[in-house]
């Protein structure tokens, strides 16, 4: 039995992973505060869970996590994939409630997931795989989308310190940057004031430039790619690697 973890499963790029791996035979745990209503099937399950209350994780999560666990698949994998696009504005003019609740979705929540994962899959007989949806903006500064970018930094360090602390031949910890999908959260990005998010014209610009890609389109390359295929332990693979 193969299983996939995701998180994020409402709409987007983690509705399409969790289709993804469905039609591929993969037994699938949703997880997020709902679930997109194409999802469904004897071989899905949804958990619901704020991530952004991520005290509130490891209670909610962890009957999910034994069950997989005493099921004993060989081989399972978490796409840590629930992110938040907000808030948005320079430094200087947040508001730290706002701020808290960015940290905590995009890099806390994945934190806390990786952590109860390495808790439950032990097993050097089993195939365990940890996915880190990432960005570009990880290394390039967004004007305006400073929480965004920070945390995707952080998250890109958490599968570099994975890979350094579980060096089994069977576990594999990397990051994908998808590049840009055509989401809720680029409509979010480009549609804000030039005030606020002064690199606005970027997020236009993909848009206006028809270099938004379909989810379904990403979903697969990297359920085919990162999922099932072969994998540098650490590696950060971009769009165009898939």
């Amino acid at each position: 039995m193969k299983t996939a973890i995701v998180t994020g499963v409402s709409r987007g790029l983690g509705e399409a992973l969790a289709r993804t791996l469905l039609a591929g035979g993969y037994a699938v745990t949703g997880i997020g505060r709902a679930s997109a209503p194409t999802l469904g099937g004897p071989s899905y399950r949804f958990v619901a869970c704020d991530l952004s209350k991520t005290l509130d994780i490891d209670a909610a999560l962890t009957p999910a996590f034994r069950a997989i666990a005493d099921a004993g698949p060989e081989f399972v994998c978490l796409i840590n994939n629930a992110a938040v696009a907000g808030p948005v504005g320079t430094i200087g003019s947040l508001e730290v409630s706002a701020l808290t609740a960015s940290m905590a979705a995009n890099l806390v929540a994945s934190i806390a997931m990786a952590n109860l994962f390495c808790r439950f899959f032990v097993g050097d007989a089993q195939v365990r795989r940890i996915i880190n949806v990432s960005s570009g903006a990880a290394d390039s500064p967004l004007p305006g989308g400073g929480p965004y970018s920070i945390a995707k930094a952080g998250l890109e360090m958490l599968t570099r310190q994975l890979a350094a602390e579980h060096d089994a031949a069977t576990f594999r910890a990397i990051t994908v940057r998808p590049g840009v999908i055509d989401t809720d959260m680029q409509t979010f990005m480009r549609t804000q004031p030039s005030e606020t998010l002064p690199s606005v014209e970027l997020f236009k610009g993909f848009h206006r430039d028809h270099r938004l890609v379909a989810p379904d389109t990403v979903a697969a390359k990297i359920v085919d790619k990162l999922v099932q295929g072969d994998v540098e332990q650490g590696h950060t693979y971009n769009y165009r690697e898939l």
